[in-house]
């Protein structure tokens, strides 16, 4: 939805097919999640014309503190320290899913399909076109695969992928607590997987809240999908700094499997595959939404050049332009959330004390910890 808008900012004429029922994805119970949207990502949504609705409902991240197992902070980042921008913001899903639903059934130049989905493909050196399961057919001269990580694009082009579970599973909440969070973002790891308290807006009677990503072992994981809420939020309590006071547990709960994939080809003919549907990567450090918002600023660039010029969005150039782009980065992306899992996954002594010592050596080195205070915006080093 979001690479709709941004093409149809620019006037170019698209169809966005979206499987889910908006009656369903525009539920309050639909998704309890929420997203960690970088600086880069902020500015891709408004280059949609999205996130001028979004100001008021996002709550800005303006330091980011790192934690080791039963360490105290090691690693504090403050934006003010590289930017008058925050590092990024919190939104809620539902809230996101509702501006660009709103943007998208406003548009002159796309066209929003929902409650359907492709079930063949036909792309050749002229046209392709895709068949819904209504039996409409829908030509162009270019497909995005934008449909996740179980993308039937993808399968049905027959593009392989590597992948691997992580044996974990990300449990989400929204957690009340007693105190304000002063728009602080605690990322701390753990053996058994990374624990992220993300500040969120206050409730509309006046609540303070934060979103919790709990990450553990699968083995463990069954006895805490069964945990009724009082017992979840015993849990809480034991990873909660102290500093937030008494804590509650506000809404629902849900839980995801964690894994990470990577499809061998990004592009094929006439056919570009952006988002979840060319990469998946462990949550640790917030970045797959972010990673995709990238894929669409890549390929929106191009696109938009092209337009400008009355060139073919499916033309080859363009397509292997945009692959070449974005590979190296998410490949490197992908790599740094596998690793960082592994690594902070490892319970030897020894490696764990030099685990400390490269984060405290990272606070103590200006550079370091701007260039990665930057990636944490989404920006590059010299931007």
């Amino acid at each position: 939805m979001t690479m709709a808008a941004v093409l149809a900012r620019h006037n170019i004429p698209c169809v966005c097919i979206d499987r889910e029922d908006p009656s369903q994805a525009l539920n309050a119970a639909f998704d309890y999640r929420t997203t960690a949207i970088s600086h880069g990502s902020m500015m891709v949504l408004t280059e949609g014309d999205v996130w001028k609705h979004m100001t008021h409902k996002a709550c800005p991240i303006k330091d980011i503190r790192i934690l080791d197992g039963d360490s105290p902070v090691l690693l504090s980042f403050l934006s003010e320290d590289v930017s008058d921008q925050p590092f990024g913001y919190i939104v809620e899903n539902l809230e996101l899913r509702k501006e660009l639903h709103s943007t998208l059934t406003k548009a002159k130049s796309c066209q929003l399909f929902t409650s359907t989905h492709v079930v063949s493909v036909d792309a050749h050196s002229e046209c392709a076109s895709v068949t819904l399961d209504d039996g409409t057919i829908v030509e162009g001269e270019l497909i995005i695969a934008a449909d996740g990580r179980h993308s039937i694009t993808r399968k049905l082009l027959d593009i392989r992928t590597r992948s691997w579970s992580y044996n974990q599973i990300a449990h989400i909440a929204v957690i009340g607590h007693e105190h304000p969070h002063n728009n602080v973002a605690y990322e701390h790891f753990r053996a058994e997987g990374p624990f992220a308290i993300l500040p969120m807006n206050d409730t509309k009677d006046g609540k303070h809240c934060s979103a919790v990503v709990w990450s553990d072992h699968t083995s463990r994981c069954n006895t805490q999908e069964k945990m009724n809420d009082e017992t979840f939020l015993t849990a809480m309590k034991v990873r909660f700094p102290d500093h937030y006071g008494d804590i509650t547990l506000l809404g629902g709960r849900a839980s995801y499997p964690l894994s990470l994939q990577h499809a061998e080809e990004y592009i094929d003919t006439r056919v570009a595959l952006i988002a979840e549907a060319a990469h998946a990567m462990h949550p640790i450090a917030g970045q797959g939404l972010n990673i995709s918002m990238r894929d669409i600023k890549s390929l929106s660039e191009l696109l938009v050049t092209a337009h400008e010029h009355g060139e073919d969005f499916g033309d080859s150039d363009l397509l292997a332009t945009y692959q070449r782009d974005r590979r190296v980065d998410t490949t490197a992306m992908l790599a740094a959330t596998d690793n960082l899992n592994r690594l902070f996954a490892n319970k030897l002594p020894l490696l764990g004390s030099i685990r400390k010592l490269g984060i405290r050596m990272v606070e103590k080195c200006p550079p370091a910890k701007k260039f990665f205070m930057r990636q944490a915006m989404g920006l590059g080093f010299r931007d």
